[in-house]
């Protein structure tokens, strides 16, 4: 009995600071749940009026839901995935540049021009898109198809304006750049030092250094930042909105006039003259939009855990 009293005196009386701190701190990831859930009902129940709707109600030509939204997620996951393609290495490459190869005010002042990339609206990165990128691609994409149109991906005809698939996933790539690039900077700059100057005693060239500590340790930050890019281009509107000439289609052509478009694009172009069942349509392609990122990052978190040996805690 006195053993107990004598150890409830010596905790620690949580003062009001820590109260308060822990108690915001609860209702915020609350808060988060219950959003989740607000918009997971809200999409749910709102899309299901879809699913069984004649297919005179969802789409002109009498096509199904299914059939409909198919090619949506295609140009979405299509256009994303090519973002991804150029982002991610130069991603990697500035941000090795910045943390382990640039003189220290070189790399303050490029990581300060990256981040503020990142702060630059997306209906500006549609401007630059449309009146500067398309008509500057647009002679490219003739010599490229007048010499390889025989390879499907570069097949004709070639877009007049320049306004493809291929200058959108251009477009998403800057876009995502500065989150890979500043995400990928900070795992790399928290690198064990021990560990890279243990490379470097065996013997080991910069790089090489960097294939054996920075890169593996690295690994979990990477996926993550590339996972939050991609969940960007996954999600993006209104540059797509203003440089794709868009049709709800499947086509793996890069360069033709024809482009497939994609979910948030073709909500954000057909909304304001949606009626009826014809709004429920647009948000059950929203639900798909969801899924698909919510399969993206839980498919993130199992790669990242899989990796946890690479922490640096050791």
């Amino acid at each position: 009995m006195e053993t107990q009293v004598a150890v409830s005196r010596q905790r620690p009386q949580r003062r009001l600071g820590d109260v308060v701190f822990s108690g915001a701190a609860l209702a915020a990831g609350i808060l988060i749940l219950v959003s989740l859930a607000a918009v997971t009902i809200f999409l749910i129940a709102q899309s299901l009026p879809a699913f069984s709707a004649d297919p005179s109600d969802v789409s002109k030509d009498g096509r199904g839901f299914w059939s409909y939204v198919v090619p949506l997620v295609f140009g979405t996951v299509w256009a994303a995935a090519l973002a991804l393609l150029f982002a991610l290495p130069l991603s990697i490459g500035i941000a090795l540049f910045i943390s382990h190869y640039a003189p220290r005010r070189l790399a303050l002042t490029l990581g300060y021009v990256i981040d503020l990339l990142a702060a630059v609206p997306s209906v500006v990165f549609g401007l630059w898109g449309i009146t500067v990128l398309a008509p500057a691609m647009q002679p490219i994409y003739s010599s490229v198809v007048e010499s390889l149109s025989w390879i499907p991906l570069f097949a004709g005809p070639v877009s007049g304006t320049g306004r493809t698939v291929l200058t959108v996933a251009i477009v998403l790539a800057v876009m995502i750049l500065p989150i890979i690039t500043a995400l990928s900077r900070e795992v790399f700059l928290q690198t064990p030092r021990l560990h890279e100057e243990a490379a470097l005693a065996l013997g080991a060239t910069r790089w090489e250094m960097i294939k054996m500590a920075v890169l593996p340790f690295g690994r979990p930050g990477i996926i993550s930042a590339t996972m939050l890019g991609l969940g960007r281009a996954l999600g993006e509107t209104m540059a797509v909105a203003m440089v794709l000439s868009p049709s709800v289609i499947i086509s793996f052509a890069l360069m033709t006039s024809q482009n497939p478009t994609t979910i948030a694009a073709n909500i954000a172009l057909n909304f304001p003259e949606a009626s009826g069942v014809g709004v429920n349509v647009l948000i059950a392609t929203g639900l798909i939009l969801f899924l698909i990122t919510l399969l993206v990052n839980s498919l993130a978190r199992f790669i990242i855990n899989r990796r946890k040996e690479f922490s640096g805690a050791n």
